[in-house]
């Protein structure tokens, strides 16, 4: 075997490796972007989730704090009442 013989085979080893490795290196890449499109629209449906939570727990402390205030004019008007017929 001679050195044009070797090289010929290497080139050739080496054509058929980046023939191989490129498309499969485009095809990961592919899956990669769609996977990640994939995530963000998942994750655009959870913020969504969270901004709902978010929301109906302001609501529900607005509520309980609203039943707090109540609570406490009402104790103080009772209070007042005591203290007038004592």
């Amino acid at each position: 075997m001679d050195w044009t013989q070797v090289l010929a085979l290497m080139g050739a080893v080496f054509i058929a490796n980046m023939g191989v490795i490129i498309p499969m290196f485009l095809w990961v890449r592919s899956e990669a972007n769609a996977d990640r499109k994939e995530f963000n629209a998942i994750q655009r449906e959870d913020r969504k989730d969270l901004l709902q939570i978010s929301k109906n727990l302001e609501t529900a402390l607005q509520g309980i704090q609203q039943e707090m205030r109540d609570f406490h004019n009402r104790l103080c008007s009772i209070e007042e009442r005591k203290n007038k017929g004592a």
